[in-house]
């Protein structure tokens, strides 16, 4: 049920479904129908305005690890999915949406040997269809980009960050978490941190696929609507319902 629901709040929370629930609700509620609907335009520009995105997922974002400092050395990195596009066809190979730096930079930790073995954690996390499992895809293009298969582990029946937090521990006996470098988006590494700990395992983090820019003054940056900032909204809001749903039920 908990997943469920979940999914819903992540629907109903996103950008332009908040613009469009506004403006829907101005037809029905006569005595606010102007207010509601320059409530709606105000909450479009500001869910436009790169500047505004910008600095918010900056203060969001957990800062990714220059390589000059990397100076130990891990059994595991622990990579977590939700980075490809699994109803794109053809289905003969791996199509990756926002996000490939989980994989690319963990495959950077293995060769430059700062990781010596790489757990691929997630299934699916879609409501219905579920029969494709994403670590098995990561998996394969690992192996393709030169990861040894024997250092390779899959975990693919979790579908959302709580649950590889449970699952896993238990495929690494005799393994500490300081020994574990876990590696995922720089938006999403607060909550996978957070859900970690609480399973007492609490690691190093390596943060990839950084989406926010140096801050700039310019006349498109603080004042033309910007789609990539829709985006940004749609990842920090994301991430806060997570964090809040996952509190409520004990997660983290």
């Amino acid at each position: 049920m908990f997943f469920v629901v979940s999914k819903i709040l992540n629907y109903v929370t996103q950008p332009l479904m908040i613009v469009a629930l506004v403006l829907i609700s101005s037809f029905f509620i006569r005595r606010w129908r102007r207010a509601l609907r320059v409530a709606a335009g105000v909450l479009l520009y500001f869910f436009c305005n790169d500047f505004i995105a910008n600095e918010v997922m900056t203060a969001w974002e957990v800062e990714e690890t220059p390589w000059s400092t990397m100076n130990k050395t891990y059994e595991w990195g622990i990579v977590l999915t939700g980075v490809t596009r699994l109803d794109t066809e053809p289905r003969d190979r791996v199509h990756f949406a926002r996000g490939a730096d989980r994989v690319v930079h963990t495959v950077q930790l293995y060769k430059k040997g700062i990781i010596k073995n790489v757990l691929i954690s997630g299934g699916s996390g879609r409501l219905i269809r579920n029969e494709v499992r994403e670590a098995d895809e990561l998996y394969e293009v690992f192996v393709l980009l030169g990861v040894d298969s024997a250092h390779l582990r899959v975990e693919n029946e979790s579908r959302n960050t709580a649950e590889s937090a449970r699952a896993v521990p238990h495929l690494l006996p005799g393994v500490t978490p300081r020994d574990c470098l876990l590696i995922t988006s720089a938006f999403h590494m607060r909550r996978s941190l957070a859900c970690f700990a609480k399973q007492g395992w609490p690691m190093d983090a390596f943060s990839t696929d950084k989406r926010t820019h140096r801050r700039l003054f310019k006349p498109d940056v603080l004042f033309i609507p910007s789609y990539e900032a829709i985006g940004l909204w749609q990842s920090l809001l994301k991430e806060w319902t997570g964090m809040l749903a996952y509190k409520l039920a004990g997660y983290i």
